[in-house]
């Protein structure tokens, strides 16, 4: 979709399948939207194409109340591409702009800062800090329209570093004052209370098989920190998350909300969800790792096109049309069950893992981090008889996290972090390639000793979900 001609006939067809993948503004308007837009289409020569909501705003344009560009699902490029942008895309998304800085973005991705605010500004027309502006707006429309939180308070929680900027931003986006935009919507939707829980709805591309994802987080939930209830169909996930600033926890549905115009032209959907944190500036991070974990910014339309064309693996393919690769919520918790399996991850949430403030019916604990394991791993704060095996290659691992020789954070190069994980002794090449896949949210792993052939790429490993499935049924 890089030429302008083939980007205006699927806004003229309002094809959602593109929604997040570009967006358009009309010059006559002063208005960004999504492909999707219901709006009368505008003539081509009025229209403009930007990579990046931040890039359409920068050139000043506001957002469309009608169809909230702001609220598309991610780009597919980010999760799977390797390169400085993607990565640094990540990052942004996961707030380290907001945290540390474009200073803090640079050292993480190994560039100076001028070299990513150069790449960025020409690949996607925003450099980062306009890139985590746009991101801190649309976590203040959320904030501002679902909550009852003042709205001082929603100013600091979304990112801003002060009111007036908040202001100014969010006028300049929204094309009216937080106050305006909160009377947006009825006062039915601004219930909820950081104790409530903050209601979200996840935006998905295409077809979402949320079933196998439901059936993998059952089979591999961790008493204490997660838990699947409910029937099949109508599920609910929970689970407990360590956050920059605090903890949360969330519930996800199986059951996709369906927007009420599902078709060729208009498909996808949203899962609905249920945010707790004990600190708001949280939000952004949290949808994120949440999002990562259930693989809602895949593009299921490239991945099915490529596998279905494959004659073993076309009826799996339309059989499970939108299967996902779920990721992650936190890397390095996900490493360690990796290596240890869920029984005895089981017994180290129960031995070294935090308890919450306020336990949530079976969520009592917050995985336990890497330093806290490591330092058990010396024989400091060790437990008796917690079966946790740390002579083995837990140990090696939780130190290299917990000293930062191995990073499996979002912003991370993916081969150097295999690389890094294939030096410590002790960790078989199979579990590797499975945080590789998991933690680290590559689409085209393939464990070592399985023969795929290349025309699978660059999805092999949506791929091997499709034959795990098959042999499950």
């Amino acid at each position: 979709m890089t030429d302008q001609d083939t980007r205006y006939e699927a806004v003229r067809s309002r094809d959602a399948r593109f929604d997040g993948e570009f967006f358009f503004a009309v010059e006559t308007t002063g208005i960004y939207c999504r492909p999707s837009c219901p709006a009368v289409t505008p003539k081509r020569h009025n229209v403009r194409f930007f990579a990046t909501a931040a890039a359409a705003q920068g050139s000043g344009f506001r957002a469309c109340r009608r169809c909230r560009p702001d609220a598309v699902p991610g780009s597919a490029d980010w999760n799977a591409r390797a390169d400085v942008v993607g990565r640094a895309m990540r990052l942004i998304g996961d707030g380290v702009v907001d945290r540390e800085g474009v200073t803090g973005l640079a050292v993480r991705l190994g560039y100076s800062a001028r070299q990513v605010q150069r790449q960025l500004t020409a690949e996607l027309g925003a450099g980062p800090v306009a890139l985590a502006r746009a991101q801190r707006a649309h976590t203040a429309r959320v904030l501002l329209q679902t909550t009852g939180l003042p709205v001082t308070e929603i100013a600091f929680a979304s990112g801003f570093a002060s009111v007036r900027q908040f202001n100014d931003t969010v006028r300049t986006v929204y094309a009216t004052t937080p106050t305006g935009l909160r009377a947006a919507v009825r006062a039915t939707r601004r219930t909820a209370t950081p104790s409530a829980g903050i209601p979200l709805r996840l935006a998905h591309r295409g077809p979402y098989h949320a079933g196998a994802v439901f059936d993998l987080l059952r089979r591999e939930a961790v008493a204490g920190v997660e838990e699947v209830s409910g029937p099949p169909g109508g599920r609910t996930y929970r689970r407990t998350l360590r956050l920059p600033y605090g903890t949360g926890i969330v519930a996800v549905d199986e059951r996709a909300g369906d927007p009420g115009r599902a078709s060729a032209v208009h498909p996808g959907g949203w899962l609905d969800a249920r945010l707790h944190l004990t600190d708001p500036r949280d939000l952004t991070t949290a949808v994120q790792r949440l999002r990562r974990l259930l693989d809602l910014d895949s593009d299921p339309y490239a991945v099915d096109e490529r596998l279905g064309a494959d004659p073993r693996l076309a009826p799996l393919v339309a059989a499970r049309p939108g299967l996902r690769a779920p990721g992650a919520a936190d890397p390095e918790e996900y490493a360690v069950r990796a290596v240890v399996g869920r029984a005895a991850a089981e017994r180290l949430v129960r031995a070294y893992g935090k308890a919450l403030d306020a336990p949530c019916g079976t969520l009592t604990h917050l995985f336990p981090e890497p330093a806290v394991l490591a330092q058990a791993a010396s024989g400091e704060g060790a437990k008796p008889g917690d079966g946790s095996g740390f002579e083995g290659p837990l140990g090696v691992l939780t130190a290299a996290l917990a000293d930062g020789t191995v990073r499996l954070d979002p912003g991370v190069d993916r081969d150097d972090a295999e690389e890094a994980l294939l030096a410590l002794p002790g960790l078989d090449a199979r579990t590797i390639a499975e945080i590789r896949a998991r933690a680290l949210g590559d689409p085209d792993v393939v464990p070592p000793g399985v023969d795929v052939p290349d025309t699978w790429r660059p999805w092999r490993t949506y791929a091997l979900h499709h034959l795990r499935a098959a042999e499950e049924r």
